[in-house]
């Protein structure tokens, strides 16, 4: 049985993860707008990988007997000054969802509710390969800086991200 904490705390993460979609919805935009479709794809399967981590949370509520409630929030980032910085405020924000699924972690460890800490250690797995990802590619733009044909390189490659929820999923 959850308790009323953790019960609107994962109600509230859900939410969060429905906002993520939006953030990289927002840098999809960006990149579409400067012609960087490879960006732009890497970002929208992020969203859709995002929306898919919202239904987890979605349907664990659900099997555990509890209804998510849906709710609003702000507008994401919508301006940004490069490929660079929309993808640091990529990193930035995975670091937020990863201090937010600890903080859940910790309510459900302080309460002992192994059920929910067993759903939650995908996500907390999920977290060291969403940084490690982001975390990689900003060191590659960094390190090709302004060379247009490996930006045109990464571009392409990034074109090819496909999200395929994987088994354990």
């Amino acid at each position: 049985m959850l308790s009323e904490k953790l019960h609107t705390a994962l109600n509230e993460q859900m939410n969060f993860e429905f906002y993520s979609a939006h953030a990289y919805m927002a840098m999809a935009a960006f990149c579409t707008d400067q012609d960087y479709d490879g960006f732009a794809n890497f970002f929208l399967v992020q969203a859709e990988e995002e929306r898919f981590h919202a239904m987890k949370f979605y349907n664990f509520l659900s099997d555990m007997g509890y209804r998510a409630t849906i709710h609003g929030f702000d507008s994401p980032e919508n301006h940004f000054n490069s490929i660079l910085h929309a993808f640091k405020t990529a990193l930035s924000h995975e670091k937020e969802v990863t201090r937010r699924i600890y903080n859940l972690s910790d309510i459900a460890l302080d309460e002992r509710e192994h059920a929910t800490m067993a759903f939650l250690k995908w996500f907390i797995d999920e977290q060291v390969e969403e940084e490690s990802t982001f975390d990689t590619l900003i060191r590659k733009i960094e390190r090709i800086e302004n060379d247009s044909n490996a930006i045109f390189m990464l571009d392409a490659e990034l074109a090819t991200r496909t999200f395929t929820p994987g088994a354990e999923a």
